[in-house]
């Protein structure tokens, strides 16, 4: 993992840590809880994943780099409300909604972490 990776990675879980914490105050209910826990665990994972994509494109393509980012994070998002909603049987309001919040903050960091 390069060093931009890793400062990447650990901004970002802090961020999404302090969100969690805030979203179980908004979004309570059966099962909230662990939807936004599970959310906030495949985010970090996706986002990691998603960014490092991102760093490896950037001397060819950063919009495509951006671009193939963009993609893994709607897929996932997609699978995630039919597998975790569906198949799992999570609170589909607190589940969608965290991972959805979860991953356009973590998005909006990126630039910060890109420069060359």
């Amino acid at each position: 993992m390069t060093h931009a990776v890793a400062r990447y990675a650990f901004v970002m879980a802090a961020t999404i840590a302090l969100v969690a914490w805030i979203l179980t105050f908004a979004l309570t209910g059966p099962g909230a809880t662990s939807a936004i826990t599970l959310s906030a665990g495949v985010a970090a994972i996706v986002q990691i994943a998603a960014f490092a994509i991102t760093r490896s494109m950037m001397t060819h393509n950063v919009i495509a780099g951006w671009g193939a980012g963009s993609l893994v994070r709607f897929l996932t998002l997609f699978i995630y409300g039919l597998l975790a909603v569906k198949v799992i049987g999570l609170a589909p309001v607190p589940a969608l909604i965290s991972l959805v919040l979860f991953f356009f903050l973590s998005t909006l960091l990126e630039p910060l972490f890109l420069r060359r």
